[in-house]
């Protein structure tokens, strides 16, 4: 059962019209209940990291999120902002976050690029569950801030704006993009269809 959450500062409908454009059925998730028998939960992300936590506080979905993810090992995907809230700590607006992953995200420098990165930009995956022997490819970025993990081990993919960044983390059953998956065209959806195979036999989306 695949459970999309649904909140305010959230692109919950995007991300619901590709679900459903794979051939899969998908519910909203609204409040703690609705987590309940998920198999993969998505959280997208539009807005800021401290708009975000605050939606999911309103909603009662932190305790039941991490029960079904870090407890119950269910397969979770974060986007955008969804992957940022999943460190420790943001500075955009000295947000705390759901700590799940340790490390804190980051500004991008402004004297050095523009903010928001906004457009189309290559991505270099490492090997895992979705990408099989990885392989590069271009994906749709709308961000001013990215992630810095203190384990380099959780980094999927990684991307350069000026420098290199952190554009994917893969630990466990846990997958994130800062890149919008849902607006990547047909790479984005290849790793979503993976993401979505993952417990069926699925994932190697490439």
């Amino acid at each position: 059962m695949i459970k999309i959450i649904d909140y305010k500062a959230g692109n919950a409908s995007s991300v619901m019209n590709a679900v459903l454009r794979l051939g899969h059925k998908a519910d909203f998730a609204r409040d703690s209940q609705d987590i309940a028998g998920a198999t993969h939960i998505i959280l997208p992300g539009v807005g800021s990291a401290k708009a975000t936590m605050g939606s999911l506080h309103e909603m009662g979905l932190i305790g039941a999120l991490e029960n079904a993810v870090i407890g119950g090992k269910v397969f979770f995907l974060g986007i955008c902002v969804g992957m940022q809230i999943l460190f420790e700590h943001s500075e955009e607006d000295d947000a705390d976050c759901l700590g799940w992953l340790k490390g804190r995200v980051a500004k991008f420098d402004v004297s050095k690029v523009r903010v928001p990165q906004m457009g189309w930009n290559n991505v270099r995956f490492a090997e895992n569950a979705l990408t099989g022997e990885g392989k590069d490819d271009y994906f749709y970025f709308v961000n001013s801030y990215y992630a810095r993990p203190e384990d380099g081990s959780d980094i999927w993919g990684t991307a350069d704006y000026d420098e290199p960044f952190t554009a994917a983390i893969c630990r466990g059953n846990i997958y994130a993009t800062q890149f919008h998956m849902e607006k990547s065209g047909e790479a984005g959806l290849s790793l979503l269809r993976g993401f979505l195979g993952l417990g069926n036999g699925g994932g190697n989306a490439y």
